[in-house]
């Protein structure tokens, strides 16, 4: 059975620093491991290392440039299907699927759409899924998300932040939306501040599985532009995201 992970929270909070660390957690493992951007602004590539891949939007552009000239007894869906292995990067120890942005205006409904699709493809492939979401609650209403096993809601040291993963909770259940589990974890957390998460989080029902440390190294390599994926192991966030990785079963 595939696993699917969703990491979500409000921008700011670091949680496509959080995603691209459990993924380097995962690609230690033995898993097939497939990690998805579906975040219009696109960061995780980045944070990987990946310098040039093609997106979902690619592929929408594609399909609307060419519909024209499609013969009229050709199979779209076999069309549809080869351009999703064109967009799927194979990386070393992991695959990757970036959304991207579609060209011009107007909503993303069909790179939405598309999306979905291609998970219904490709999701059974794999061991762990993981997906990096965009900040907000929108992608919710949408229900790009469905079918996940592990909501993780990236918040900062703040009581707001932690509001802000209750309204996540509570928009979900009203929403009936698949999810199995939420979990919050706090990023960013220094001595000072973590009883008070800790005890806010118990305030308000949350399950919280983590209190990443704010990491010099990461805010280094933030600076520089330089991807996190190849941290090392005395990183004080990798630790901490190994032993969320464990409580997840990872």
């Amino acid at each position: 059975m595939t696993k699917v992970i969703a990491i979500t929270g409000k921008g700011g909070t670091g949680k496509t620093a959080i995603t691209s660390l459990l993924i380097r957690h995962l690609t230690r493992t033995d898993k097939l491991v497939l990690a998805i951007d579906a975040d219009p602004d696109t960061n995780l590539p980045e944070t990987l290392g990946c310098e040039t891949v093609k997106t979902v939007g690619d592929m929408k552009q594609f399909m609307q440039d060419e519909r024209d000239n499609f013969p009229p007894d050709i199979n779209k869906q076999s069309i549809f299907e080869s351009k999703i292995y064109e967009i799927l990067e194979e990386m070393s120890n992991y695959d990757l699927i970036v959304m991207g942005r579609p060209e011009g205006s107007g909503c993303y409904c069909y790179v939405n759409n598309l999306l979905r699709g291609i998970m219904d493809k490709v999701v059974k492939n794999y061991d762990v899924v993981i997906l990096d979401t965009e900040a907000g609650l929108e992608h919710f209403s949408r229900k790009i998300i469905r079918d996940v096993d592990d909501l993780i809601v990236v918040t900062d040291g703040s009581r707001r932040g932690l509001r802000t993963a209750e309204r996540i909770r509570e928009l979900t259940e009203e929403l009936e939306t698949n999810i199995r589990n939420i979990y919050v974890v706090a990023n960013k957390v220094t001595d000072a501040n973590k009883e008070e998460i800790e005890r806010t989080a118990k305030d308000l029902d949350l399950e919280l599985i983590g209190t990443v440390p704010m990491d010099s190294m990461i805010a280094e390599r933030d600076l520089k532009g330089l991807p996190l994926f190849d941290l090392p192991d005395e990183s004080v966030a990798v630790q901490e995201v190994g032993k969320i990785a464990e409580k997840l079963g990872l």
